[in-house]
């Protein structure tokens, strides 16, 4: 998970990462592409959703080398953060209960309430998932004060 080097975070990667935000995830093949994606970080490693609707996993299997960031700034107060992560990423079977649980996040847990596209996705056909254990995960925090 990370580049060997013991390094102090400036934050709590785990609970930044826990928050329902966007990562953008960068691939080299066939042109270099960047893709936004609901994510789920659940034991040092990141997941999302991808199938059949999506060059991603054509992509993969030429080059799996990524990059992934996710981010934050809040003009108001200044707290800016990042956490960015590359490695292999390995293209697995459909788990829908790891879809289940990347979905709740930004869902809530009533499925009911869900939108009914993103209910469709937890028993999609042609659906797989894209996991990334980092090589290298490196978190920074550059936070500014704000102008008055």
């Amino acid at each position: 998970m990370s580049d060997g080097t013991a390094t102090a975070h400036p934050f709590d990667i785990d609970a930044f990462l826990a928050q329902p935000l966007v990562a953008r995830v960068a691939v080299a093949a066939p042109e270099p592409t960047v893709r936004p994606v609901w994510y789920l970080w659940e034991d040092g490693r990141f997941w999302w959703l991808t199938g059949g609707w999506s060059k991603l996993p054509a992509a993969l299997a030429r080059n799996p080398q990524v990059a992934l960031v996710v981010d934050t700034c809040d003009l108001a107060t200044g707290q800016t953060r990042q956490v960015s992560a590359r490695g292999t990423a390995r293209v697995v079977p459909f788990d829908a209960e790891v879809t289940y649980r990347k979905l709740r996040r930004y869902l809530g847990a009533d499925r009911r309430a869900w939108d009914p596209r993103f209910r469709t996705y937890l028993s999609p056909a042609d659906a797989c998932l894209v996991r990334l254990s980092p090589e290298r995960l490196v978190a920074k925090d550059l936070s500014f004060r704000p102008s008055k």
